[in-house]
């Protein structure tokens, strides 16, 4: 998986490799200057925590490059992946909007490359555009949908399905390699759990069930899916 250095970050929006997915590219043409002009764009390793639970926002963040994991903490002190950000997705728009603390960190899976957007020029514009207002909206709403099917799911689905539906989730956020079975990304048991929400030594027992059921196939932090029929069957999903 090829990382990237602080000279690969193009700061121009208009060049953006994900200006067609990427909300801020639906603003119009002076919001996006104005975005341009002021926007902050940095280089977070593998590891880094792009902003912590529990802080003030003072803006809201872009992902250009890379890949980056919403983690909150729990009651218990465990912690549980909440949402995985790809390329072109905002992160920390909630909380900006509503005005709390962030209830949950930003860490970076690999080498990321991040743009800031101060809170006063994303509320302006925001005030102005009423078509990057309503883009922000139909986010919102997807993420109340999302929150509500994890938690049905939590609540009513075994741990062994949970644990395919996981996968299927990483699968669908970041697609294959070019072999077009490894998933492309790399977890380990541990983040998978997270995932889950359940304990890591229960995600390495059930992995390894599928992986001998000839399912999926284990290769480190790398995962190959070898049979997507069987592991949507497993997953127990429809659409």
């Amino acid at each position: 998986m090829a990382s990237f250095q602080h000279h690969d970050l193009d700061p121009k929006c208009s060049r953006c490799s994900e200006r067609f997915t990427n909300v801020f590219c639906k603003a119009n043409y002076d919001a996006l200057q104005d975005i341009e002009k002021e926007k902050i764009c940095s280089f977070y390793k593998k590891g880094e925590v792009i902003f912590k639970e529990g802080a003030r926002p003072f803006g809201i963040f872009c992902l250009n490059r890379g890949k980056i994991k919403l983690v909150k903490t729990g009651d218990d002190g465990r912690e549980h992946i909440v949402r995985l950000v790809r390329p072109g997705d905002p992160l920390g728009y909630r909380s900006l909007l509503s005005g709390d603390k962030y209830n949950a960190s930003a860490i970076a899976i690999e080498d990321s490359g991040v743009c800031f957007i101060p809170k006063e020029l994303f509320i302006g514009i925001l005030a102005k555009d009423s078509d990057l207002t309503f883009e922000m909206l139909r986010l919102l709403s997807d993420d109340l949908k999302k929150a509500e099917l994890q938690l049905t799911h939590l609540a009513q689905k075994p741990v062994r399905e949970r644990v395919a539906e996981a996968l299927l989730f990483i699968k669908e956020t970041y697609g294959f390699d070019t072999d077009g079975i490894t998933i492309n990304a790399s977890f380990s048991r541990e983040d998978i759990a997270n995932i889950v929400g359940t304990a890591t030594e229960t995600a390495i027992r059930l992995l390894s069930e599928l992986n001998k059921e000839g399912i999926i196939k284990l290769s480190g932090k790398r995962i190959s899916i070898l049979n997507l029929e069987k592991l949507i069957k497993v997953a127990n999903v429809f659409d």
